[in-house]
């Protein structure tokens, strides 16, 4: 895995790709760094809340999914 910042020369054995019109319009930008977070206050009854903790750490990045996947099924979008 290359480190941050890490540049390295192209091998001279790479081969030559020859991209045309069609490469580039189907081309799109893929993001590299996760996007950051929001921080938010949110009251939840306590059940809901024990519910998420017992199933261990990660609680919060967990109900952070489940709140995207919905958002994704309502908007009718793609997951990112």
């Amino acid at each position: 895995m290359k480190a941050k910042r890490e540049v390295r020369a192209t091998p001279a054995d790479a081969p030559e790709v020859e991209l045309d019109e069609a490469f580039w319009q189907k081309a799109r930008i893929v993001e590299t760094r996760p996007r950051r977070k929001t921080s938010v206050h949110l009251r939840l009854d306590p059940d809901t809340l024990n519910f998420y903790r017992s199933a261990g750490r990660g609680h919060l990045t967990r109900m952070a999914n489940i709140l995207r996947a919905y958002a994704e099924t309502q908007m009718g979008s793609k997951p990112r």
